[in-house]
């Protein structure tokens, strides 16, 4: 079977936490998040790992090269040769190039990108929770059912500071800035599916399924 790669791009709270999971269960595919994989290499105390802390450490932002380096040292293990789900990477276009190089020959096969207008973004992030312990997100209906303990761990529920309305202002400036010309770059290329993400899970999930479908068919 050919190796599947997706990239997976939106504004936060467009859902793609959920489809990632989805995606990757259905399709056997290994999930590669920025923020995990720098994570890991720092729990594990790893070369890379030391080389992340440090910089993490003295308050400052990882660069392109190092976060190359830890996808391409994550791609190549073997649980993805099947294939990965990027959510998270590439975010500039520096980046897209280099995960290029990193999947020859295979490549990138499909990029999608949820759209959810800013309105939604703002209304699903402002009334999400998240465990503090597990770190389990809860959305307006959830709360409320839940009276602030989290029902998987018995965490205390909170809203985080980033998703006040000026944090969440501040992170769709950032998107309109440094994805919307990632969106150009893999559209130009002919990678790029849209798929609108204000519907129900399965409808988005039905409408991705279908553009892979389209893509995969010779």
């Amino acid at each position: 079977m050919a190796q599947m790669n997706l990239v997976l791009l939106g504004k936060q709270g467009a859902g793609k936490g959920t489809q990632s999971q989805r995606l990757c269960a259905t399709h056997f595919l290994v999930h590669i998040s920025t923020g995990d994989i720098l994570r890991a290499a720092v729990a594990a105390d790893s070369a890379l790992g030391r080389r992340v802390a440090e910089v993490l450490d003295a308050g400052g932002l990882v660069s392109d090269d190092l976060v190359n380096e830890l996808v391409r040292e994550r791609v190549a293990r073997p649980d993805a040769a099947h294939g990965a789900l990027f959510d998270g990477f590439p975010r500039t276009i520096p980046q897209a190039q280099a995960l290029d190089e990193i999947l020859a020959p295979h490549g990138v096969s499909l990029v999608i990108n949820l759209d959810l207008p800013d309105e939604l973004v703002l209304a699903r992030l402002s009334s999400r929770r998240v465990c503090q312990e597990c770190g389990k997100i809860y959305g307006e209906a959830d709360v409320s059912a839940i009276s602030g303990t989290c029902e998987i761990c018995g965490g205390d529920v909170v809203q985080r500071s980033d998703d006040q309305p000026e944090a969440i202002t501040r992170r769709l400036e950032m998107f309109r800035r440094d994805t919307v010309p990632l969106i150009d770059y893999y559209h130009q290329r002919g990678l790029l599916v849209t798929v609108d993400g204000d519907g129900t899970l399965d409808d988005v999930t039905a409408a991705i399924e279908a553009a892979i479908d389209r893509r995969s068919t010779p």
